[in-house]
């Protein structure tokens, strides 16, 4: 035993030799030590190899442990680790890896032959050693086919059959129906052998009694909990090809958006800086799927061996902040222009109220500004992005936690009241049977409907079970969680440049009139920039020779010029 001696920092080659002739306990907990050398443990028979709370221990050599017979049991609790040797583990029977965060990656599972019981401080090393069982299992049950395959082509009918093996561990199979061992594995007394049956190297390293009859459970704590099932990253086949159709349907949709409005010669007026802001928040949301899709296409089918660097490093971090971030902007942003529509309709006779840039640009800092927050309040430990594959702020173990995450879904819930109060009220705004066409009111309520539609599919399921979640009774889980990233978390994304853009004749001017000047589409460029003249004079013409135009139709040809 050998503890509390911080001055010690290495152990040497050959630290232990003489002692050689029993079992050795050696407990060295607590010292100082940082590096162990390649052969510090030569000649020496291993029982346990107690390491914890040795926390500078960043390094273990590879051949540290070679020339040593064992160890049975390895405690490396408590220490800064990175990494475990690859040569020495074969003995291990039981390993204690607790509280070991610098230990990200194990080695390659087959070296661990022998272990039986494994402590560790990531879930998704015990998905990585479940799939070792499965692996063992599924050769085994390949075995048996096998074997059992040859009875019935031996026997030709079916017999009841068990296994046995006799004190000189002779492996026969034993038949009740004619009370006789049809086959041993003295091939002088029986020419049906394991090896006339099996290859050497299926029965290589094969324990009838160990892999059949009394099979050792390998236990490994801690088990994957709801937050970290044994899985990759999106769980379903199908959500990893949906992933990328919306994710790529985001980015091209507000790239086009963006790079329209921004090289626009014309006037920034308010609507396009708003829809440039969602525009960009949306495109954001675009890039954490993509992301998150790219991640998963990398690690697919062995993600337990990357979930500990992905979660725990800065793409997770990265991939969080962008959601939230994007997120929150949007919902905001879309609250902005809905009711900035609302405003500009309801006192559209009085110019003097009209909300101008200089209105707008303070109001969406603040919309920046609360949105970052958000963001970061993760990072600094309100919450965490690093308790699920997905990277969204899940952890609610603390108050300060639930209560942030109660913040963002009551805000969000609000937005979406606002939002349909506005279009509620916008509607009968417009709404004049005198001088509005029944299928003009038509088309604005079915364009009215889709917006509050979309908003209404994207924030009501995930909301619901977000606030159920937050509450501590999660009515679905993880992996059925990740159905509602994929196909409603994003539907704002998708479909917010198509509806408040693309759409609109406006979008489709300023769209050829840029394609002109790379030299495509100019007779379309001409016959919008003549169309929109023509308007501009007809306007300019009505407005000193007509009278005012009432409050309902003007209402009506200024949502026109937003919603078309």
């Amino acid at each position: 035993e050998l503890c509390d001696n911080l001055r010690m920092t290495t152990i040497p080659q050959n630290a232990f030799q003489g002692m050689n002739n029993e079992s050795l306990t050696l407990k060295l907990y607590k010292n100082g030590f940082e590096d162990i050398h390649s052969h510090a443990f030569n000649g020496t028979k291993l029982n346990q190899l107690i390491l914890k709370d040795n926390k500078n221990l960043r390094r273990i050599h590879n051949d540290a442990l070679r020339g040593a017979t064992g160890p049975d049991v390895l405690d490396i609790s408590s220490t800064a680790l990175e990494s475990l040797p690859s040569y020495g583990l074969e003995a291990i029977q039981v390993l204690n890896a607790t509280s070991s965060y610098s230990l990200k990656r194990l080695p390659p599972l087959d070296k661990f032959s022998s272990l039986l019981e494994a402590v560790l401080t990531y879930p998704s090393h015990c998905c990585a050693f479940r799939n070792l069982k499965t692996e063992k299992q599924n050769s085994l049950l390949s075995i048996f086919y096998n074997f059992s395959k040859e009875c019935e082509s031996t026997m030709r009918k079916p017999t009841n059959e068990i296994f046995y093996r006799d004190d000189s561990y002779n492996t026969s199979l034993w038949s009740a129906e004619k009370n006789v061992y049809l086959f041993t594995t003295d091939e002088e007394a029986s020419p049906y052998s394991y090896s006339a049956i099996f290859d050497d190297s299926e029965m290589t390293g094969f324990d009838f009694e160990y892999d059949f009859c009394q099979p050792k459970i390998l236990t490994c704590t801690p088990e994957p909990d709801a937050f970290n099932p044994c899985e990759d990253i999106l769980g379903y086949s199908f959500l990893r090809v949906l992933i990328w159709f919306i994710n790529i349907l985001a980015i091209a949709g507000n790239f086009t958006v963006l790079l329209v409005l921004v090289t626009s010669h014309y006037k920034l007026t308010v609507p396009r800086f708003l829809m440039c802001n969602l525009s960009f928040a949306d495109f954001c949301m675009g890039v954490y799927l993509l992301l998150i899709a790219s991640v998963d296409a990398q690690t697919s089918g062995q993600y337990y061996n990357h979930a500990i660097d992905w979660q725990t490093g800065g793409g997770c971090s990265t991939a969080g902040f962008f959601t939230v971030f994007a997120s929150e902007l949007s919902v905001y942003t879309l609250t902005v222009i809905t009711v900035e529509r609302w405003h500009t309709i309801t006192y559209a006779m009085q110019l003097d109220r009209k909300l101008r840039l200089r209105h707008a640009v303070p109001i969406m800092l603040g919309g920046w500004v609360f949105s970052i927050l958000i963001a970061v309040l993760p990072l600094l430990g309100v919450s965490s992005y690093m308790k699920v594959s997905i990277c969204l702020p899940m952890d609610i173990e603390t108050g300060l936690s639930q209560a942030y995450i109660l913040l963002i879904l009551a805000l969000n819930v609000v937005a979406f009241v606002v939002i349909c109060a506005c279009y509620i009220k916008i509607y009968i705004a417009v709404q004049n049977p005198e001088l509005v066409s029944a299928n003009k009111d038509t088309k604005v309520a079915k364009r009215m409907a889709i917006l509050i539609f979309t908003d209404f599919t994207c924030m009501a399921p995930i909301s619901f079970f977000a606030i159920s979640a937050a509450f501590k009774v999660p009515l679905i889980t993880v992996t059925n969680s990740k159905i509602l990233l994929v196909l409603f978390y994003p539907v704002n994304s998708c479909a917010n440049p198509f509806l408040y853009a693309i759409f609109t004749k406006a979008f489709r001017r300023d769209f050829f009139l840029l394609m002109s000047k790379l030299g495509c589409c100019k007779s379309r460029a001409e016959l919008y920039r003549m169309n929109y003249f023509s308007a501009y004079a007809s306007n300019c013409k009505n407005g000193s020779s007509a009278p005012g135009p009432s409050k309902a139709s003007q209402a009506l040809l200024l949502l026109s010029a937003l919603e078309k």
